[in-house]
């Protein structure tokens, strides 16, 4: 398709009605701006973590940093929340799908985390359909009318929106500027800010955003010197912009504290992302053979590490005044099985429970079945609308973070990883980035786990509870048997009309290759039109 020029933007996608409500003149201007500005910066921190890598590979293992310790010492606070952020009990996170968007918003929860980013494929129709679905809902004028006559539209009372962009490391094809690919991050959230902040604000909201993926306190610095010239160059007074940074990744725990104080005029509070903090996990110490991880099963929020971390997070925002919220449960109702929807319930209230004890100031889930039982869970522990006032009697050390975990690997857990990473990658491909598998929610970081431990445990060869070792014939053997029961599942027309062809290439590729790919996004970005 040829190249549409608009405001100093080239746009590549198709330009479908209504597009042209967010892709206008004003508002490309206003992104090519950001990116002009910002990108070359964006590009040399991406480079800070290819040599970062490399570092830990030759045995660099990450530690807090000694030029930093004033600021983790230091007597500073965040501005206190806005009004309709000072209550953030449950948070229910989910793409920008306009019927999803309504269900949320009216699901009860305090806050909707609206995902363009793990929750989202990022097609072309995704990307810029979800702004307007943004545009509608901040208006409060979203609709949707089902197949099947079903009409969707919002409730008095409705959620606060928090959006998520993409992470620094994606980029948008469907937008040029000079020849070459914008930023992902920059083209959702600057879209989005450019539409929406002013009209945020006089409904008596704000610019409220989640920050993916931050590896350092220099990747937080980039983003509050956007929101800076964001906010000035559209004449909105400075610090309007709040953000919520998860913590998701290794590197971003050692620097957490450094993350809030760069952030500090326009910091909410920092996110226990569990999930994408997994994978991080086993993708920085990769290389290291004492850190062979067992079936992702077994990687829990209690055990060493993952209980360090937690708490680390809790610590640094209390200390500092800002909220630290806890992570997803991506259980979802099961409508069929009343026995089974029991047991997934008491697995949400657990875990819940387990985080307002803990003193985290609010929590995620998946689904607005849920969000009941999150809040009840929170009702139990914490009575007023946050715990600030709670801390942890413990100072969080590398040796703490950086704990080995270790346990049985099971055919079992080598079976669940090819199961659910081919299978979400499916959908993904195919234009879904929230996928329902055997009664969870998953999003990106489930695949990513998955070809990430198989990329280990196929490194190292590593045995199974049995004594067998995994290798490249046991692999492609129970993924057969895995694929013949997705096939059964589906039935023939449903699953040879779908995307699993490039999805098995591209897992099987990416978790057998002898270099490990960043990130699965990545190239399995590039099979989308």
């Amino acid at each position: 398709m040829k190249s549409q020029p608009i405001g100093g933007l080239e746009i590549t996608g198709p330009l479908h009605p209504r597009f042209a409500e967010v892709l206008t003149s004003e508002a490309c201007a206003f992104v090519a701006g950001l990116c002009a500005k910002f990108g070359p910066r964006r590009e040399q921190l991406l480079a800070r973590r290819v040599e970062r890598q490399r570092e830990i590979d030759a045995g660099k293992l990450p530690d807090f940093l000694p030029e930093t310790a004033h600021i983790r010492g230091g007597d500073w606070l965040v501005p206190p929340p806005p009004p309709d952020l000072v209550d953030r009990r449950t948070e229910i996170t989910g793409p920008v799908d306009r019927k999803m968007a309504i269900n949320a918003l009216n699901s009860g929860a305090q806050c909707w985390m609206a995902d363009f980013e793990d929750a989202n494929s990022p097609t072309w129709e995704n990307v810029i359909e979800g702004q307007i679905n943004m545009r509608d809902a901040v208006r409060r004028t979203i609709t949707f009318t089902s197949p099947e006559g079903k009409k969707y539209a919002l409730k008095e009372k409705t959620a606060t929106i928090v959006a998520r962009p993409r992470g620094w490391h994606m980029e948008e094809k469907h937008v040029l500027l000079g020849g070459k690919r914008i930023s992902a991050s920059l083209c959702d959230w600057g879209f989005y800010f450019f539409h929406n902040a002013k009209e945020l604000l006089a409904r008596g909201s704000g610019p409220y955003f989640y920050l993916p993926k931050l590896e350092s306190h220099l990747e937080a610095r980039l983003w509050n010197d956007v929101f800076l010239h964001a906010q000035a160059a559209l004449g909105i007074p400075r610090g309007s912009v709040r953000v919520t940074v998860l913590i998701e990744t290794i590197l971003g725990a050692f620097e957490a504290e450094e993350i809030l104080y760069e952030l500090r005029e326009h910091a909410s509070g920092l996110n226990c992302g569990r999930w994408d903090y997994i994978f991080s996990f086993v993708k920085k110490l990769r290389n290291r053979p004492e850190y062979l991880f067992p079936d992702r099963t077994l990687i829990t929020m209690t055990v060493p590490f993952m209980r360090a971390y937690a708490l680390h997070v809790i610590n640094v925002c209390h200390r500092h005044g800002a909220y630290a919220m806890g992570g997803m449960a991506a259980q979802i109702p099961i409508k069929n099985n009343p026995e089974a929807n029991n047991a997934a319930l008491a697995k949400v209230r657990a875990d819940k429970e387990r985080e307002a004890a803990d003193g985290h100031d609010g929590t995620w889930v998946a689904h607005p079945g849920l969000v009941a039982t999150a809040i009840e869970a929170f009702g139990k522990h914490m009575t007023g609308p946050n715990s600030l006032h709670r801390f942890h009697d413990v100072k969080t050390t590398a040796a703490d973070l950086l704990a080995p975990l270790h346990g049985p690997i099971t055919e079992q857990g080598v079976r669940w990883n090819l199961h659910v990473g081919v299978r979400y990658l499916e959908a993904w491909l195919g234009g879904s980035g929230a996928e329902p598998i055997h009664n969870l929610m998953e999003d990106l970081a489930t695949s990513e786990i998955s070809r990430s431990q198989l990329w280990q445990w196929l490194k190292f060869g590593a045995k199974l509870d049995d004594g067998r070792k995994i290798t490249g014939e046991m692999y492609d053997a129970l993924l057969a048997d895995e694929l013949k029961e997705i096939r059964a599942e589906y039935g023939d027309v449903r699953y040879d009309g779908g995307h699993f062809k490039d999805a098995v290439e591209l897992f099987m590729r990416m978790s057998k290759s002898a270099t490990f790919d960043e990130f699965l996004s990545l190239p399995a970005y590039e099979l989308m039109p």
